[in-house]
This record gives C-alpha cells, structure tokens and sequence, in this order.
C-alpha cells in the first residue's frame, strides 16, 4: 500500500473525529445544556478539523469534495458507537456509496 495514500486516509480520518467530535461536544452545549467550557473545547476541535485538510496532498476542491463521503461514513459510525443509535441497511448502503465515491475522487489513477 502506497504511504501517501495510507497518510491520506489517516488525514481523512483525523479530520472526521475532529469534526464530528467538535460538532457533536456544541451540540451537547447548546442543545442540551452542558457547560459552556464543553462547547468551547468542541469549538477548539472544529478549528483543528479546519487545519487537517490542507495536509492533503490533492487540492482543496477534490480534497473537500472527498472528505464529504468520509464524513458521512463516519457520522453513520458516530451514531452507532457514541449515541447508541444503530445503522439501518439504508444508512449503511448510503454510507458505502459515499465511501466508494471518495475513493474514485481521491485515489482514481489520473494523467498529469
């Protein structure tokens, strides 16, 4: 496996956690009451899931253009493991479609 491509993947990941985690800690916040600090972290977060993508080597549209996919995957993951709210077979479908869909933009050969 080529090491750019597993550094990628692990930008991508990185980016999704602190995406997800950010915006899930001021959902917690402003939703349901938690202490202002709990936003305040997950806003930290959301500033760090801003700065992980420019490490991508491909450029910013293509870059956020797959990371959509990753996103969705991830917040599907999310709600299964953090909010105990499982995936129906629709959930997972979608999900594959859109990780399928990163792959194409992301790692499809192409001509210089």
């Amino acid at each position: 496996m080529n090491s750019v491509w597993v550094l990628s993947v692990l930008y991508f990941v990185l980016a999704g956690l602190l995406e997800i985690g950010g915006g899930y800690l001021v959902w917690l916040w402003f939703r349901d009451g938690r202490p202002w600090w709990v936003g305040s972290i997950g806003a930290l977060l959301l500033i760090g899931y801003g700065i992980v993508p420019t490490f991508q080597p491909a450029h910013f549209g293509r870059v956020y253009a797959a990371y959509g996919g990753v996103f969705v995957w991830m917040s599907v993951l999310w709600g299964w493991w953090i909010d105990g709210k499982p995936p129906d077979r629709w959930d997972l479908v979608g999900a594959a479609l859109c990780i399928a869909g990163v792959a194409v933009i992301m790692y499809a050969p192409r001509s210089a």
